[in-house]
């Protein structure tokens, strides 16, 4: 399996951003992802802290 180039704490950073009101498409275009990877890191980080995250 391919390795990211976010750490865990870069993509619920940017989830957080998303919860503050960003749209989806902006978020992907500004951090320079896919759609799908966008949707992907909200299916499986969503609603966690960054004190979550390696846990």
């Amino acid at each position: 399996m391919k390795r990211s180039r976010f750490s865990e704490e870069q993509i619920i950073g940017t989830l957080k951003e998303h919860q503050a009101g960003l749209g989806a498409k902006e978020l992907c275009r500004k951090h320079d992802i896919s759609d799908a990877a966008f949707f992907k890191w909200r299916s499986r980080y969503g609603g966690m802290e960054v004190s979550d995250a390696g846990h």
